[in-house]
């Protein structure tokens, strides 16, 4: 595939916002935990969608709450057991409806599936996953030359410090992954 119709087919790609936590109160509210950088984000691109497409809800917030959570209403969800049910459903809008990132900003799935290289250009694997688990965003990276398992390093710029969509690779500091095996041990 072109690097033109990669980009083309990672652009038509769904992107998660967020997802059902459970019920708010008696009028049908869903308690909802967003993926997105500011918590409204959840509802800011009109309707969402379930992963496999099937349910739509135009989500309006009702309330920020703390930690990256929201309470939404949407007239899809008629009361309280409706919000309930829909507990650990994720909800996804198609990625053409979000802006472009900013300059050294990325959408953390376009990471997924880069190759890495150190600082003098030698492999260092590939992007296999991104998580945050609150501290801040961690690349996982897998198939790394002469290394069992995979590594979690953080991406900030002084473990990442090049990233190139257009490549299709990441610079990881050989440092950052080292340190990772003499923390392990």
């Amino acid at each position: 595939m072109s690097s033109d119709a990669h980009a083309n087919a990672r652009v038509n790609t769904r992107v998660c916002l967020g997802a059902f936590a459970g019920a708010h109160g008696v009028k049908g509210h869903a308690k909802i935990k967003t993926f997105t950088e500011s918590p409204e984000g959840v509802a800011a691109y009109g309707p969402v969608s379930t992963e496999d497409g099937v349910r739509s809800f135009t989500l309006k917030i009702v309330k920020i709450l703390t930690d990256g959570f929201v309470i939404a209403s949407a007239p899809e969800i008629k009361s309280r057991e409706d919000a309930q049910a829909l507990k650990g459903v994720s909800l996804y809008v198609n990625r053409d409806v979000l802006p472009a990132p900013e300059e050294d900003e990325f959408y953390l799935d376009d990471l997924v599936g880069l190759k890495a290289f150190d600082e003098t250009g030698a492999p260092m694997g590939v992007v296999k996953a991104v998580y945050n688990f609150g501290a801040g965003d961690l690349l996982e990276l897998g198939a790394i030359p002469g290394v069992k398992g995979v590594r979690l390093v953080p991406f900030t710029k002084e473990a990442v410090p090049a990233v190139s969509l257009a490549q299709r690779r990441v610079t990881v500091l050989r440092e950052k992954i080292e340190s990772e095996d003499e923390n392990a041990g």
